[in-house]
């Protein structure tokens, strides 16, 4: 017949067991003593990053409302092209953000 739960529990209640880890061994580390580097990017980075995003959209804001008639007049139609690529080189930066 088995053992009631109770009868278990009554017997190993006094008992502590302790289960050999890994860990158990590992040395304690300190905060002080980890290497930290602040891996942020510089802000002459940042402002180039965020003023070509800002400068591509104005391209492109300008060349609308101007009717084509600036920022550059002869480049026609690839004024759009133009903008997008200096908001692109902008957005391409990000990928660096950390």
């Amino acid at each position: 017949m088995a053992e009631s739960k109770q009868r278990k529990n009554r017997r190993t209640r006094g008992k502590t067991e302790t289960k050999k880890s890994p860990l158990n061994d590992a040395d304690p580390k300190d905060v002080r003593d980890l290497d930290l580097e602040d891996e942020s990017l510089p802000l002459w980075y940042r402002a180039t990053m965020i003023g070509l995003m800002i400068l591509g959209l104005l391209w492109m804001i300008v060349w609308y409302i101007t009717q084509g008639a600036a920022p550059v007049q002869a480049a026609g139609g690839w004024n759009i092209i133009i903008g997008f690529g200096i908001a692109m080189v902008g957005f391409f930066m990000t990928m660096r953000w950390k």
